[in-house]
């Protein structure tokens, strides 16, 4: 036994030995891992959840029991979870020094800065997702290499990475799902990441990359999702894409392949969803696609596909949504469609199609949505296309179709929208068409239909739009359309006749009616003045008469009046046209006579549009071809003599009250000046009474002197101003070349400032010019712009926020009848002041704002409409796209401008596409919960900010014409909130 002592002795002491070093080891391990997830808690600048609150400096031994983290067996931290807790500030390196981490997760923050990975011991890592963050930067080298050689899972999708996809992707062999969607990747995809032989989810949409897809990506035989769509790839889909049998969704959308759709995706049996829209593909559709029978949803559309819809499509019996509209097919619709039993949405618009719908469409399938408008289509409306009663959309515009609106349509309680103008329809209004109750745009214009629509009682209480326009209706106009949110009513060019006598009082949203080209007589309508919101007017071509009712001067936002060629007689009210939005007026061919009115809405007006009265101009301007007035040189001395007495004691009791009602109301204002110093003659024009009193020449001058720069752009500088006299403060925009900026843009200028109004709208108060120097003073508004303050605000806030901005472009153009912004609507040209309140900066149409982003003076194209890229011509749908951008950056917290300014070009992938690809893809209900914030109930307002998200969409939709206008932006904004909140 002693001589056993030893040896035994000597094994203990190895035993306690090892024991030791294991115990230090852990010992040292735990430190380790303590300091690096302090210091990255020190990194975070916002935690508005508080869900770091519990990392806190007192013992390593207490960190299995902080938030977000998991500790294996040995204490070792293996999980860090911290996703949707929208922390902000510069990601620290040192949460990727985790020796033991095995699941990594940031993503749905609003995290910044570059990642660096440069630890040894990350080879343990299997999931890593920094998706939906603002990290900037390359992608990490390092990252791509053997260390992670066990990474299954890496999402960096939707940041701001930039540069090359390193080709080391290829080492990364353990990898079943990569998303690098969302970013600003360039280049070509490289051709190691054929080498992922395990992946099974491959997304690298809403890029900037080019070149064409690798052919050998038919060796990555378990991918079952491929998402390349929003790129900028080209060549043709590579024929062996077929050899993918496990792929069950395919999305090369938005980009530039051209060429044939290869026959062998025929061979996918397993894919359900096929997305090829918006590219430049040509031929017809292989008619082995009607082989995968498991498709579920099929989109080829905008290309330049031609030859027929192959009636095999009969095969596809699960499909639910079958897009192929805007390409060349031609032929008949094909009768086997019919027998799709889970087809609810078919849109066929805008193909070269002929013949007949197919009679028993709808009667086997489910359809909620069909469109076959703009195409060549004949015969009748089948009776069965509502047969599921869930049909929403009823869309067949622009083709030939004939008969009467068949009773299985008119009977459709679910029907919404129905838009049937332009064919050859013919026959009565069917009665049961006017009682269906969620209906809001029915549009048959451009017709042949006939009969009378005062014979029954309208019962359309979601109506809003209402076109029957162009057609044969005869008879009296109905007192009302059984409900009161009506907004656009055109009955115009028909044969309809009596007096007007539609309950107007009941019509409280009306924005515009058109009457015209009818047999209307009787007086001008007074309850018609109950119409607060009236912005056009078209009562020309019947035969109305009497006078012009004093009130129609009164109307607050209307902008478009046209009664010409009529019957009127009388004066025209002197005050017509003295409300500002009034800029449109036809008066011609009635029995007018007197003064033409002085009010501005006269007083350019082309000849054509009073010629046909006799009326006479007071001020004797002969450009609108009236002749000047008598002068009353006949009139006595004595009276005369009265007269001016009479005048001049009511000009002095008058004078003070008129000059404070001025001031109070701060419309129209205008003040000219001819100023000279030692600069020059300056033209000088105020649009504000206190601005006129106080602000000199002297005064811009020397603001600009001091050079307190604000913001600066092409051809211009903003400064700090002040008054000398009583240090009021204002903001001096200099222009550096008037005779660059626009040829008539001071008299745009002009019209701008005393025109615009409005409380979220900042106010011109003056110009200034002398030769090719100019001035424009703004008042000062105490505020940031909305790019500083837009990340950390509350949903409510943002709300809030939306709503300001679009009542300023509502204001602009409904009822200043699109008085174009001249800028690009963006979060630089947003002021939010110490109130909440946000005020647009705004031009003369003659100035774009281009405010300098960053270094190097880039200025960015984000919200610029396509339409205006392309070079085509800018209206009021354009301004929309700039709004829509804004929404989207509120509701993500995005930054579109960084974007574009750390690529130093424009392209094509931007914010727009990058939320069109995270909408369609990402989890919503992650998403909704980054975007609100402490205290804020994210189930609260889920629908409030997924419907925000959806009107974002609307409003940067490529086709300017499917943008909503400016009024149902702000009715959708206000509908919206008011399902949450007690604002309404």
């Amino acid at each position: 036994m002693a001589k056993e002592t030893p040896a035994t002795f000597s094994k203990f002491l190895n035993f306690i030995c090892l024991f030791m070093f294991m115990l230090n080891f852990h010992s040292t391990h735990g430190e380790q891992e303590f300091e690096l997830l302090l210091s990255f808690k020190a990194s975070i600048k916002f935690d508005p959840l508080n869900f770091l609150s519990n990392w806190v400096n007192t013992s390593s031994d207490t960190i299995c029991k902080w938030h977000g983290i998991t500790c294996d067996n040995w204490s070792h931290v293996n999980t860090v979870s911290l996703s949707g807790k929208n922390i902000s500030g510069e990601v620290s390196s040192s949460i990727f020094q985790l020796p033991h981490v095995t699941n990594l997760d940031l993503s749905n923050n609003q995290l910044v800065g570059e990642i660096v990975f440069n630890s040894p011991f990350l080879s343990s890592l299997l999931y890593l997702n920094l998706s939906n963050n603002n990290l900037t930067g390359p992608l990490p080298q390092s990252l791509f290499s053997s260390s992670f050689i066990n990474l299954e899972t890496l999402d960096l999708s939707n940041n701001m990475f930039s540069g090359k996809i390193p080709d080391q992707i290829g080492l990364l062999s353990s990898l079943t799902y990569v998303d690098l969607g969302g970013n600003v990747l360039v280049g070509k995809i490289p051709n190691s990441i054929t080498n992922l032989t395990s992946l099974e989810s491959l997304t690298l949409a809403s890029n900037q990359l080019i070149g064409e897809i690798p052919t050998k990506i038919c060796l990555m035989k378990r991918l079952k999702w491929i998402y390349l769509g929003y790129n900028n790839l080209s060549g043709e889909i590579p024929k062996n894409i077929g050899n993918l049998v496990s792929l069950n969704h395919l999305n090369l959308v938005y980009n530039n392949l051209t060429g044939p759709i290869p026959e062998s995706l025929g061979n996918l049996t397993n894919l359900q969803y096929l997305f090829l829209y918006l590219n430049k593909l040509t031929g017809p559709i292989p008619k082995s696609i009607f082989n995968l029978k498991n498709l579920i949803s099929l989109d080829l559309s905008d290309n330049y596909l031609s030859g027929e819809i192959s009636n095999l499509v009969v095969n596809l019996q699960k499909l639910e949504i079958l897009h192929l509209f805007s390409n060349n097919f031609t032929g008949k619709i094909p009768n086997t469609i019919t027998s799709l039993p889970h087809l609810q949405v078919l849109q066929l618009w805008s193909n070269k199609l002929t013949g007949e719908i197919p009679q028993t469409l709808g009667i086997h399938n489910n359809l909620t949505i069909l469109d076959l408008s703009s195409n060549n289509l004949t015969g009748k409306i089948p009776n069965s296309l509502c047969a599921s009663k869930n049909l929403h959309k009823i869309i067949l515009f622009s083709n030939s179709l004939k008969g009467e609106i068949p009773k299985g349509l008119t009977s459709c309680k679910t029907l919404e929208r129905v838009r049937l103008q332009d064919n050859n329809l013919s026959g009565k209004l069917p009665l049961e068409i006017t009682q269906l109750p969620q209906i809001y745009l029915l549009d048959i214009s451009g017709n042949k239909f006939s009969g009378r629509i005062n014979d029954r009682k309208w019962n359309m209480p979601s109506l809003q739009m209402l076109n029957l326009a162009n057609n044969n209706f005869s008879g009296d106009l109905p007192n009302s359309f059984g409900g009161n949110k009506v907004e656009g009513l055109d009955l115009s060019q028909n044969q309809f006749s009596g007096y007007i006598q539609i309950g107007f009082k009941n019509l409280p949203e009306l924005v515009q009616l058109k009457l015209n080209n009818n047999n209307l007589f009787g007086k001008f309508p007074e309850e018609l003045f109950q119409c607060n919101k009236l912005v056009s007017l078209d009562l020309s071509h019947n035969r109305l008469n009497g006078e012009i009712p004093e009130k129609l001067a009164k109307m607050p936002v209307l902008g478009l009046l046209d009664i010409s060629e009529n019957q009127f007689s009388g004066e025209i009210p002197k005050n017509l046209g003295s409300v500002e939005s009034l800029v449109e007026v036809n008066i011609s061919y009635n029995h007018f006579h007197g003064v033409l009115p002085s009010t501005e809405a006269f007083s350019a007006i082309n000849a054509s549009l009073v010629t046909g009265n006799k009326l006479c101009d007071g001020d004797g301007d002969v450009s609108n071809g009236l002749p000047p007035c008598k002068s009353y040189n006949q009139m006595n001395s004595t009276r005369l003599f009265v007269l001016i007495c009479f005048v001049l004691t009511a000009l002095v009791v008058l004078v003070g009250t008129v000059v404070i009602f001025v001031l109070r109301m701060n419309k129209s204002f205008e003040v000219r000046r001819v100023v000279e110093n030692e600069d020059g003659t300056w033209e000088v024009i105020f649009f504000d009474y206190k601005a006129s009193k106080f602000v000199t020449i002297e005064d811009v001058l020397s603001s600009v002197k001091e050079g307190k720069v604000i913001t600066k752009g092409r051809n211009w500088v903003s400064y700090e101003g002040k008054c000398v006299s009583n240090e009021m403060q204002f903001v001096v925009k200099e222009i550096s070349d008037t005779n660059s900026v626009s040829v008539s843009f001071w008299d745009d200028t002009v019209t701008f400032g005393k025109k615009v109004r409005h409380e979220n709208i900042v106010k011109i108060m003056g110009m200034f010019r002398c030769g090719k120097r100019g001035y424009l003073v703004y008042e000062f508004v105490e505020g940031k712009s909305l790019r500083e303050i837009m990340h950390g605000l509350s949903w409510l806030r943002r709300w809030k926020i939306a709503l300001g901005i679009a009542k300023a472009i509502n204001f602009l153009h409904c009822e200043c009848l699109w008085f174009g912004l001249g800028s690009e609507v963006s979060p630089e040209t947003v002021l939010v002041d110490g109130k909440g309140v946000p005020r647009l900066k705004l031009d003369s149409p003659g100035i774009v704002v281009t405010p300098v982003m960053g270094v190097k003076g880039f200025v960015s194209s984000a919200y610029v409409a396509p339409e205006e890229r392309n070079g085509k011509d800018v209206t009021e749908k354009s301004e929309i796209y700039g709004f829509g951008v804004i929404l989207i950056e509120l509701l993500t917290g995005r930054n579109s401008v960084d974007i574009e300014a750390w690529n130093g070009i424009h392209y094509k992938n931007n914010i727009v596409e990058w939320a069109r690809y995270c909408y369609s893809d990402c989890h919503l209900d992650t998403w909704i919960d980054s975007v609100v914030m402490k205290g804020e109930d994210s189930s609260t307002y889920q629908n409030d900010i997924v419907e925000t998200m959806n009107l974002a969409l609307h409003c940067t939709a490529n086709d300017p014409t499917t943008r909503p206008c400016a009024r149902d932006i702000l009715k959708a904004l206000e509908t919206v909130h008011c399902n949450t909140a007690t604002l309404c």
